[in-house]
């Protein structure tokens, strides 16, 4: 068999778990893109759930959420700080594009029943 070729592997009810919990962080940061409220309420869910997924395929989706998260919003108050000068209407855009690239690269992974980073480096 080739390596295109890969059987679906069945995921316990603990890998199912943690995939649904993922998805749901994910929908929620998706919402958040828009809302704002969301997006802290999808970091806050991953946190909370993220011990349940330890030792999962889906662990590292977790780590991915939460710092999402906390960049995001790093970045989204220096972006806040600048806005006076033009370059904080940059970093914001910038920002909000990272963090749609970041969640639809997690959202093929998990959708795949992949890992996040799936040993092919980091973004």
């Amino acid at each position: 068999m080739s390596n295109f070729e890969q059987t679906p592997q069945a995921l316990s009810a603990r890998d199912e778990a943690a995939k649904l919990n993922a998805l749901i962080a994910y929908g929620l940061m998706i919402a958040g893109l828009f809302t704002g409220v969301f997006w802290i309420i999808g970091a806050v869910w991953a946190m909370v759930k993220k011990a349940d997924a330890q030792g999962t395929v889906f662990e590292d989706h977790y780590s991915n959420i939460i710092s999402i998260f906390w960049w995001g919003l790093g970045l989204s108050i220096v972006g806040f700080i600048l806005l006076f000068f033009i370059i904080g209407y940059f970093i914001l855009v910038g920002v909000w594009v990272w963090s749609i690239f970041k969640i639809i690269k997690g959202l093929a992974q998990i959708t795949s029943n992949k890992s996040y980073h799936n040993s092919s480096g980091r973004y």
